[in-house]
């Protein structure tokens, strides 16, 4: 029998499921998580509505596990698109796990599976907001966040003065961004396409930590401030990656999308400006 083609969601949680639904119908979904109950979880919803899945636990701040999940995806057929929703937020764990895991995992990500992506294939990286408010970076900087080796990326002295969890966070979802810039010319080689999305307040179990956590008034206060009046949903930003990754999207690749309900435009011009 033919092998299908290969869907890889990395990152079992709401916005990543969200978008697998919409391109995974009669593919192959591959589901890799840190954990394997979020994977069981999800195989399960998935299974009973029709689609054909297996999964895999995967460490992302491991090359060695990426690799691993690189050739467990081959098994299964040629790998058609990529979604990379796996990451930490601020308030879940420690300076050094969030750049392990949300910087130098995504940039193994991008690399790994840049070398295998099916011609005619795509990718999105789900990142952030956070990283639109990061304060600006040097010209320098910035290109190493884009091109440094991923064995040096954690040792840039812009990764190394580091203040606070949200700085690491900022400093990764930038990175993300600028990262997949320079990785779509390495994807482009293949014939296939890489973007990044952006999102603001998505109403997800990491967000319900952000709201509740040790910065929950900035995020109450930017709750109540937003343009768009409310939070957004996964399946919000599972249209805008449909798009992307479909042929409707084949004049997009290398560029980031924010979709934040207008908090960035407000948080540099409007309500939510830092108080001086």
């Amino acid at each position: 029998m033919k092998k299908k083609e290969v869907v890889v969601l990395i990152g079992a949680g709401l916005i990543g499921l969200a978008i697998a639904r919409r391109i995974s119908v009669g593919k192959h979904l591959v589901i890799a998580d840190y954990s394997q109950k979020n994977i069981d979880n999800v195989r399960e919803l998935l299974e009973n509505s029709g689609y054909e899945t297996s999964g895999m636990v995967t460490d992302i701040s491991s090359k060695e596990s990426i690799k691993n999940l690189v050739k467990f995806a081959q098994e299964k057929g040629e790998v058609k698109n990529l979604i990379q929703a796996a990451g930490v937020s601020p308030s879940q764990a420690s300076i050094q796990r969030i750049l392990e895991v949300d910087l130098y995992g995504t940039a193994v990500i991008l690399e790994e599976f840049g070398n295998i992506i099916k011609e005619g294939g795509s990718g999105v990286v789900i990142s952030s907001q956070s990283g639109h408010r990061l304060p600006a970076l040097t010209e320098k900087e910035d290109r190493e966040l884009a091109t440094a080796s991923v064995d040096e990326l954690l040792n840039l002295d812009v990764v190394k003065n580091i203040k606070d969890t949200l700085h690491a966070y900022q400093i990764s979802k930038r990175g993300n961004s600028l990262r997949v810039k320079a990785e779509a010319n390495h994807w482009t080689e293949r014939g296939a396409r890489i973007n990044t999305i952006s999102p603001g307040i998505i109403m997800t179990p990491l967000a319900k930590d952000e709201l509740t956590g040790e910065r929950a008034e900035f995020y109450q206060n930017m709750l109540a401030n937003i343009p768009a009046g409310r939070v957004g949903i996964a399946d919000e930003i599972a249209e805008l990656a449909d798009l992307l990754m479909s042929d409707r999207g084949s004049f997009i690749t290398g560029s980031d999308f924010l979709i934040d309900g207008g908090a960035t435009a407000s948080y540099f011009y409007g309500k939510l400006q830092p108080k001086k």
